[in-house]
């Protein structure tokens, strides 16, 4: 009996401190961000101005498709089940210009940014001054849910770290469809009306350094690759990266190394077959060379923003073995 009650009391003390609250798990779509404002405001210059940087089309699709779709949630309605969305945006009309990127504060895990503006002015100038931030704290919370996910089933990755010295989270939905001893590995998952695709090589630094500009060296990698390892539906027909539009090329980190990101749409040379990539080129100055993780989707007529996405996480899960 004592020892009950002295158990009773830490809880009770535990409470009073803040350290026993229930925190309720998250739910939400990937890539689905909900704004919290009044009526008002959604439907003025601030509306207009999140739309057009939230839902604006994703790179490198051959289709329009928005970056996130958005939710709109009138403050009154903000209560319950509501509060339990992964991810938000809620603006404030208060005494103060800030912004508050909070974690955890009604659901876990759950991201929260708080604007506040004085007149709807300065909200729609504390929202543009940090819209790389927004967008930022947005992708890396989505991609965590995302690895999240992946990490309840995971395929063995071991012929990958044999081949090419790293680790890669993927899902047991992804099967070996070719492994070759030049250092190419071939994944590939089913999926309703098509396939996604991810190719796993590396090459010597100077093949993407050179003379030449990056973004033109790596489209003509990508274009020998797809020659030599990745056949389309006829005998003389491959993989080759759409000429009609410049891939669009960002840098990036992953595992904490240099990294070029390639978006774009690749086609079957000689045949109707076509559709976005994704490429990751990592720098791996140790052994002078790029290791290349890209993906492909195959979706035809269908939506591939969430597919692309997966690539991204799947990428940026990639880390190099000592």
């Amino acid at each position: 009996m004592k020892r009950l009650l002295f158990l009773m009391a830490l809880i009770l003390m535990a409470c009073d401190e803040g350290k026993s609250v229930y925190i309720a798990d998250s739910s939400g779509n990937l890539n689905m961000v909900n704004i919290i404002s009044e009526n008002q405001l959604w439907d003025s210059k601030l509306g207009e101005d999140i739309r057009d940087l939230m839902a604006k089309d994703a790179e490198g699709l051959p289709q329009k498709e928005p970056l996130y779709k958005l939710r709109h949630i009138p403050n009154k309605a903000f209560t319950g089940f509501a509060k339990k969305n992964r991810t938000f945006l809620k603006f404030d009309l208060g005494k103060e210009n800030k912004i508050t990127f909070a974690k955890d504060s009604f659901a876990r895990p759950q991201l929260g940014i708080f604007i506040k503006g004085r007149n709807e002015d300065e909200l729609i100038k504390t929202f543009k001054d940090n819209q790389n931030k927004i967008l930022n704290a947005i992708n890396n919370t989505e991609i965590s849910e995302k690895w999240r996910r992946m990490n309840k089933s995971l395929e063995d990755d071991t012929k990958i770290k044999n081949l090419l010295g790293i680790s890669l989270k993927f899902p047991t939905a992804y099967r070996f469809a070719k492994e070759s001893n030049d250092s190419f590995i071939w994944l590939r998952k089913e999926i309703k009306k098509g396939s996604m695709e991810i190719f796993i090589y590396e090459v010597p630094v100077t093949k993407i350094e050179n003379e030449n500009s990056v973004v033109s060296n790596i489209v003509k990698i990508r274009d020998s690759i797809g020659k030599s390892n990745v056949p389309g539906p006829r005998p003389g027909t491959y993989m080759i990266t759409e000429e009609a539009y410049m891939p669009y090329l960002y840098e990036t980190k992953i595992d904490g190394k240099f990294a070029y990101e390639t978006r774009g749409t690749w086609v079957v040379k000689g045949a109707f077959m076509g559709g976005p990539f994704l490429n990751f080129a990592i720098k791996d100055e140790v052994n002078n060379r790029y290791v290349v993780l890209e993906g492909i989707v195959f979706k035809p007529t269908a939506e591939k923003r969430n597919n692309v996405f997966e690539i991204e996480a799947i990428g940026r899960s990639a880390k190099f073995i000592d």
